[in-house]
């Protein structure tokens, strides 16, 4: 049965909103804490320059996942959208929940349609293609849980030794009969075979103190940093660990309280607030920026930038990259039920001051729109120009 991911709703605003293609939105210096000494100076230029942000539709991606959707009889939707490059030149496209089989011509989704809980979506020169656990006939998630009413929604994959990708995962239970009656449970980290994406184990995370790690993941040399979120009331702040060891996420973790690195997860402190249960940290120029929905109004559209001087950095600031528009009733679908969530920037695909950013779109009538409307329950691919000045 297919869930609407609420916990990784990054969400805003069924107020007014309008995709911002083209205009210039500017915000003043970014404030600043403490830095990570592991990088030297706690001070960089970009904390306190100007960043302007012109958004624009990415046509080629948005008219390639729209077509092989639409027509190649495998995958038609999900959501999450982590990339990371693959062998061979290749591009995998990471989602948690996604619908698979065929959309019919009048755009519906069958209401039969196959659903498993991740999947990737590899694309290469050829196009794309599927790639999904189980077999043919009956597909199952890359990674699956195996137990009844549980399942894996992926976090930010990684490279780890050996040519293996590293994938984190929050496991999640059912709880009850209703739609949101579901809670997390734990972290996992599945290991791939990097040519095969075959899954080869799935082992334990840090999950004591609830941060659902696996927001994002920054790999700098040996050094890995991995980026998770609490949420307390609705409010989410993000946290950051790492390892050192060059072993990805399966290194020994450390964690970031505020001015050292301590190995008890309960020292974690806070290096952002506001954020989606997704966002991005990528270096820019001699900062860091992280692209995240902003959750600091309920339902917010809008897409948003913040700066840091380090991996560990407090993220401040709140340039407004774009407004999504396809939220409620005023939007673009004429729904009230639908909304966006959980953006984030795809470093590999970064170029200068040109970054690609997707977010969701998903909606509340899981039982009616996604299966009247395919198209809605799909990324969307936006390109960002960002202008720095002081």
């Amino acid at each position: 049965m297919y869930r609407i991911p609420s916990a990784r709703i990054g969400l805003a605003s069924a107020g007014a909103f309008a995709l911002t293609v083209g205009l210039a939105v500017v915000t003043g210096p970014a404030a600043h804490a403490s830095a990570d000494r592991s990088h030297g100076d706690d001070s960089c230029r970009l904390e306190s320059s100007t960043l302007t942000a012109t958004a624009s539709v990415n046509q080629e991606l948005t008219g390639q996942f729209a077509d092989y959707g639409d027509t190649a009889g495998a995958w038609t939707g999900g959501d999450s959208t982590f990339s990371l490059p693959l062998q061979g030149g290749e591009l995998g496209w990471f989602f948690s929940d996604t619908f698979l089989g065929e959309v019919n011509p009048d755009g519906s989704r069958p209401q039969d349609s196959l659903f498993v809980n991740n999947s990737i979506v590899v694309q290469s020169r050829q196009g794309l293609r599927t790639v999904t656990g189980g077999t043919a006939e009956q597909p199952d998630a890359v990674a699956p849980t195996g137990v009844a009413n549980t399942w894996y929604w992926i976090g930010d994959p990684a490279d780890g030794r050996g040519k293996t990708i590293q994938i984190p995962l929050l496991q999640f239970e059912k709880t009850g009969t209703g739609s949101f009656d579901f809670r997390w449970t734990a972290n996992r980290l599945a290991t791939l075979d990097s040519r095969t994406l075959r899954l080869i184990e799935v082992t334990d995370l840090p999950s004591e103190r609830g941060i659902n790690w696996g927001s994002w993941t920054l790999q700098e040399g040996r050094t890995t940093y991995i980026y998770g979120i609490e949420d307390v009331a609705g409010v989410r702040t993000a946290f950051v660990a790492r390892t050192t060891d060059g072993d990805g996420l399966k290194g020994a973790w450390t964690f970031w309280d505020g001015s050292r690195w301590s190995a008890s997860e309960a020292d974690a402190a806070p290096v952002a607030e506001n954020v989606a249960n997704e966002f991005s940290v990528e270096k820019f120029r001699d900062g860091y920026l992280m692209v995240t929905h902003d959750t600091s109004e309920l339902f917010s559209t809008r897409v948003v930038a913040k700066v840091g001087c380090s991996p560990t950095d407090m993220f401040t600031g709140d340039t407004e990259l774009f407004r999504t528009p396809e939220t409620g009733a005023a939007g673009t679908y004429g729904d009230a039920d639908v909304f966006t969530y959980n953006s984030h920037s795809h470093p590999e695909l970064t170029r200068g001051s040109r970054l690609l950013v997707t977010y969701n779109v998903n909606t509340f009538d899981n039982v009616g729109d996604v299966y009247d409307d395919a198209s809605i329950y799909r990324p969307r691919f936006m390109d960002v120009r960002l202008t720095v000045t002081r």
